[in-house]
């Protein structure tokens, strides 16, 4: 097992630069950051380096007590959680905004489960709580260090005035953290993990899917479209292997949603594909296949990712017992549909599940198990020329008179599995007989879930006069 990298956890209430803050000490633009408070709700892992030290941060959704509303409630829940496994927390205030009751409701709820720097040489070495800095953030000018001194008053020890939006002081604060964090085990086993981008429409289930892959409510899920808007990681062991599951932002039209959150949202679910190695296409099986769901899935095949079905919500159908294994007259007229309206992704297997009911969940990573041993499959150079070779002589291309001759091929790359034929000309080679090649393909080899691209090439080889 990989040792578990020490924990740094920003917490705060609404809109006060968390992930302002989160995106500065990690180095990268990871959380979304907008003016409007609420953007993030689920807790977000990233790993950040000062000094040499690693050390994962998390930042949260804003904190806000006294409220009924059952997302905010969610939210509350999310920074408890990630608030019971840090070794530092980062209970951020505003600087502009000055001192408020929200403020001093949370200072009141960390009192006593944190230890503040003047606690910290009367701790006892076998009691586990976390370090406490309150951290005044918007401190743009040394000017603004007059108003943070405000926050002395929360009876938390000393304050650190920075500005996440420009760096000021964050250098200092990265000092006084790694100087408190405990050492991580430089044992770890260092694994390759598979990345899984899990994508879909808005309130399809990506989220509950997470969760029930993890058995924790690792993400915040409301039947209010649109609940995540980060690219989320979350790491799950299965079968000997270590999956990164990151879930997206459901993914809608971008013309409808130029210039707002959801275009940023929009944008980091196409960044989460592009570094995952195999995308799942969650699909609401009550509703049936869309065209949202059918343009989502090419944004994936275009991008030359593995690709695999989860055909959600099944349970909504027949009875979750049967999810799994056995093609139901139900199920098969769903993958006709689906085969039949995106005929370019022929190659992706389905499978049913419930992340309600907590079925059919392994059948979903074995699928996408498969899917990626088959991304990086490679096909000697012998089989693949004689393979090739029969296909060219049982069905022979002529067009304009002239006949398609292949040479020579080859694989020259894996993820996705890339093959170049060298030709007599490139220019006659038709897309349909394209199409039939790579089909010959398929049928030969076990390359199903996974693109396959096949490039042509001339070739400097003279046809005798």
């Amino acid at each position: 097992m990989r040792a578990k990298l020490p924990v740094v956890v920003i917490v705060g209430r609404p809109n006060v630069g968390k992930s302002t803050l989160f995106n500065r000490i990690i180095r990268r633009r990871v959380a979304v950051v907008e003016d409007t408070p609420g953007i993030t709700r689920d807790r977000l892992y990233a790993e950040a380096e000062w000094h040499g030290q690693k050390f994962t941060v998390v930042d949260t959704g804003g904190i806000v007590f006294g409220e009924d509303d059952p997302l905010s409630e969610q939210i509350r829940v999310q920074a408890q959680i990630a608030m019971q496994e840090a070794d530092v927390i980062l209970f951020l205030t505003d600087a502009r905004d000055g001192l408020n009751p929200d403020d001093m409701d949370l200072a009141n709820r960390l009192r006593g489960t944190t230890v503040t720097p003047a606690e910290e040489q009367s701790r006892n070495e076998s009691e586990r709580r976390p370090r406490l800095f309150v951290v005044v953030n918007k401190s743009d000018h040394p000017g603004r260090d007059l108003v943070a001194n405000e926050f002395y008053a929360l009876g938390l020890g000393d304050i650190f005035p920075v500005s996440g939006l420009h760096g000021r002081g964050v250098a200092d604060l990265l000092d006084e953290i790694v100087a408190v964090l405990p050492e991580s085990n430089p044992l770890a086993d260092e694994r390759e993990e598979i990345p899984l981008a899990i994508i879909g429409r808005p309130n399809v289930g990506k989220s509950s899917m997470v969760n029930a892959f993890t058995g924790e409510q690792r993400m915040i899920v409301s039947e209010i479209a649109g609940t995540t808007r980060d690219a989320i990681d979350t790491v799950l062991e299965y079968r000997g292997e270590r999956f990164r599951l990151i879930d997206t932002a459901g993914i809608r039209r971008r013309g409808k949603i130029q210039g707002t959150v959801e275009y940023y949202m929009v944008d980091r679910a196409q960044r989460a594909i592009e570094r995952a190695e195999c995308a799942l296409v969650v699909i609401d099986g009550s509703e049936g296949l869309t065209d949202g769901d059918k343009r989502i899935a090419k944004i994936a095949h275009d991008a030359g990712k593995a690709c695999v079905f989860a055909i959600n919500k099944w349970d909504t159908k027949e009875p979750p017992d049967g999810c799994p294994r056995q093609k139901s007259p139900l199920k098969k007229d769903l993958l006709q549909i689906i085969h039949d309206q995106i005929p370019e992704l022929g190659y992706a297997p389905a499978a049913f599940t419930s992340a309600k009911e907590s079925a059919g969940l392994e059948p979903v990573l074995d699928t996408v198990l498969r899917a990626v041993e088959n991304y990086s499959f490679r096909i000697s150079t012998g089989q693949l020329n004689r393979l090739v070779q029969e296909a060219v002589f049982a069905r022979p291309y002529t067009s304009k008179g002239k006949a398609l001759k292949v040479y020579y091929s080859t694989q020259v790359s894996t993820r996705p599995p890339t093959f170049t034929l060298f030709v007599n000309d490139p220019d006659l080679m038709h897309f349909s007989y394209e199409r039939y090649l790579l089909n010959q393909i398929r049928r030969a080899f076990p390359l199903e879930g996974t693109p396959i691209r096949l490039a042509v090439k001339a070739s400097h080889k003279r046809e005798g006069r």
